[in-house]
């Protein structure tokens, strides 16, 4: 039996690019695993894939429930039918699964499974893979899984698969506030939202040149703060292009980026295609006072949570 954790991940940078002929979008981005997890169990079974999730997975502070996906359908079962395929294993496993990571939240719950799964059947098995090896399977999956299966600070490029360690090792690990609103979104619906021109400005390659070297700057000052410990870098750069579309449907999210302003908080973005935001903190009773702040603000429910930021190790996998 192998018992493993799985990280939640923010993008502190990302750009995205017109669409490619494989029907994905060119990105670029910055990716940085948090400790936030969920945890996954995994037995040996004489033959057969069986994944066990919980139906319903409530989250504190938010009253209602969230259906997973299918069985059949979400990543965890994907990677490890991929990887037997893959190997042409004989072996089964019994896979469970407990969710903390909040599900459609740009965190990169169901990846971070995935990059779980592949880690834990490889040494359960004994197939022998590298981890380059399960990188190239996970990319199969989702675009974020092969950087989560490399863990620490990942520079992506192309759709994902293209990936390049900021540092062996990041000066500091920092604190943030996330705010969850208690929905999903579909990073698909969003993806073509932007693809189809929802955006309130240009992007990717409609920008000017003179808006392509801003958001180049942007970038290598996120990794220059990383590398420096320096979370005002790190805050001034931070980017996300997906930002504006997500605004555009779901209004509520650019209310609570106001109001977590409106509360003195410098640095807030969006992860991914969201519903997620954080809040870089230098201290962390300062995220408990906006935590409390923007939930008299927005007046709903919200998920809030301190977390810290985390390197890359080469345990970070196992429990």
């Amino acid at each position: 039996m192998i018992r493993l954790k799985a990280a939640a991940k923010i993008n502190l940078f990302l750009d995205v690019f017109g669409k490619r002929l494989d029907g994905y979008h060119n990105i670029q981005s910055l990716l940085l695993p948090i400790s936030l997890f969920d945890t996954i169990r995994i037995e040996s079974r004489s033959a057969n894939i069986f994944v066990s999730i919980p139906p319903v997975c409530r989250f504190r502070g938010i009253p209602w429930p969230f259906l997973m996906a299918d069985k059949k359908e979400n990543l965890v079962t994907r990677a490890a039918e991929l990887l037997k395929k893959h190997c042409g294993c004989r072996k089964g496993a019994a896979i469970f699964l407990t969710k903390r990571i909040p599900i459609g939240a740009g965190l990169g719950g169901g990846s971070a499974d995935a990059a779980a799964v592949l880690i834990g059947l490889n040494r359960l098995w004994k197939t022998g893979l590298s981890r380059e090896q399960l990188m190239e399977i996970g990319a199969q999956i989702g675009c974020d899984v092969p950087a989560l299966i490399h863990g620490g600070a990942i520079c992506m490029a192309g759709r994902g698969e293209t990936i390049a360690a900021v540092s062996r090792l990041i000066k500091r690990d920092f604190r943030l506030l996330l705010i969850y609103p208690g929905f999903a979104i579909s990073t698909g619906d969003i993806y073509r939202r932007y693809s189809a021109g929802y955006r309130r400005r240009p992007a990717g390659r409609f920008r000017s040149a003179a808006e392509h070297s801003v958001v180049d700057a942007r970038f290598e000052k996120v990794v220059s703060g990383l590398e420096s410990g320096s979370l005002r870098l790190i805050g001034e750069g931070l980017f996300n292009a997906m930002e504006k579309t997500v605004f555009h449907k779901y209004p509520l999210l650019e209310m609570m980026k106001k109001s977590l302003e409106k509360a003195g908080a410098k640095h807030v973005l969006l992860t991914g295609s969201g519903s997620t935001m954080f809040v870089l903190l230098e201290k962390e009773a300062e995220g408990e006072r906006i935590a409390r702040f923007i939930r008299k603000q927005i007046d709903s429910p919200l998920w809030t949570q301190v977390v810290h930021t985390i390197g890359k190790r080469e345990n970070e996998f196992a429990i």
